[in-house]
């Protein structure tokens, strides 16, 4: 921390902000602290899926220190805040220096891509409503608070789904008292509900996170 703190820059992360693009170098990588940053896969006509959030647990831009200085995802902040940001050859020098730092960047990194391959099976086999729970508990895992700032048609985008079936899965959790959901505020009620209707995949990934990334120091 002593190394890092006169290099961190504090920086506003607005709802949409593109942090990179599909295939093109990353300047930066990124710190949220209070934002949440949405990792989608992007296909040539333009439709998108989700893949992995990434929140006060984590970093965004991986692939600068695994070696491979691009992904074929594009991340966008989907829920506004704040974060710091560190350039590309500083994390790198970090990861090859210090080996607490690189044991953690790889934990953190095997947590995510267990993330990435239970959305992919969530996606293929349970329900939008169920999507829709897990996809609320991981972001709330995510945020200091129980809101979410959050359209219905960019739910949409992130799940990959049509925007009127977002609505009709919304609608049944409002009705059940699990959600609040208004002028593109989704406010949790009751989150042992959304846990309940939830498919095992939040449980799986909560699980890993938990497991590979505990409240300690590294080492």
């Amino acid at each position: 921390m002593k190394r890092w703190l006169p290099v961190l820059e504090l920086v506003d992360l607005p709802l949409g902000l593109v942090l990179y693009e599909a295939g093109k170098s990353e300047s930066h990588v990124y710190f949220p602290t209070s934002a949440i940053v949405s990792l989608l896969y992007v296909m040539k006509n333009g439709d998108s899926a989700e893949i992995a959030v990434v929140g006060n647990e984590g970093i965004v831009g991986f692939s600068l220190f695994m070696g491979g200085n691009s992904t074929p995802s594009r991340a966008v902040v989907q829920s506004a805040g704040k974060g710091f940001r560190m350039t590309a050859q500083l994390i790198k020098d970090e990861f090859d220096k210090s080996l607490p730092v690189m044991h953690l960047l790889l934990r953190y990194t095997q947590a995510l891509i267990s993330q990435m391959a239970q959305t992919a099976v969530c996606n293929r086999h349970h329900s939008l409503g169920e999507q829709l729970c897990r996809w609320l508990l991981l972001s709330l895992d995510r945020l200091p608070g129980n809101e979410l700032v959050m359209t219905q048609e960019l739910i949409a985008n992130m799940l990959g789904v049509r925007r009127e079936g977002v609505t009709e899965s919304a609608l049944k959790l409002q009705t059940a008292g699990l959600i609040k959901y208004a002028r593109g505020r989704i406010t949790v009620l009751d989150r042992l509900g959304l846990e309940e209707r939830s498919c095992e995949c939040y449980e799986v990934v909560k699980r890993e996170y938990d497991r590979l990334l505990p409240a300690q120091i590294a080492s």
